[in-house]
């Protein structure tokens, strides 16, 4: 399978194995409320975990060659909120691979943005929110991260030629998980 990974100078060719590829997207909220207070205040009103969390399932619906469903989810929402703090999710792609999701605002030390998949030339492991790649071993690409910087000029350019560049996929996967969710009330959160 060919791995399209937007941004990438070349393909990266692997072939999946039948073992679950899993992705681990854990931060902080505590350092989101001090860095971003706005975001952070719609993280609470709104997608909670999957408001950082989405970028995980954006990647992941961008790279694997085939669409995919939520089968199960279980989402803790804190006492006191009305957005989760963290999710787990059981997803799958057309022809039955399972992929496993596990977003949550609680970490504590280093920030964890990571999808690994078991893949014929070892592990592949896409870190640092994408601005790391390595596969069997061999780191392939190690870039600072840049999301926003190239984010802000897609913007530029789609606003210059009037242009849009729309994909549901990933907030279908958040709209799923809430619908399909068993809710969990877990600790109050006082940040």
């Amino acid at each position: 399978m060919k791995l399209n990974i937007p941004g990438f100078p070349f393909e990266v060719v692997v072939t999946l194995v039948r073992k679950p590829p899993a992705f681990r997207w854990k931060l902080s909220v505590r350092g989101l409320l001090i860095i971003v207070m706005v975001a952070a205040l719609f993280t609470w009103c709104g997608l909670g975990v999957f408001d950082p969390g989405i970028n995980a399932l954006s990647i992941l619906t961008r790279i694997l060659p085939q669409p995919l469903f939520v089968t199960a989810a279980k989402l803790s929402f804190p006492a006191n909120r009305a957005a989760p703090i963290a999710a787990r999710l059981s997803l799958a792609d057309a022809a039955g691979l399972p992929i496993a999701a596990e977003f949550d605002f609680r970490q504590t030390g280093p920030q964890s943005w990571d999808i690994l998949v078991e893949t014929d030339g070892g592990p592949l492991t896409l870190s640092g929110g994408g601005a790391r790649l390595a596969v069997g071993g061999e780191v392939l690409v190690d870039e600072a991260e840049a999301e926003y910087r190239g984010l802000y000029r897609r913007f530029v350019e789609l606003t210059a030629s009037g242009a849009s560049d729309v994909d549901l996929a990933p907030l279908r996967l958040v709209a799923d998980a809430f619908m399909l969710g068993r809710r969990q009330i877990v600790e109050p959160f006082e940040g």
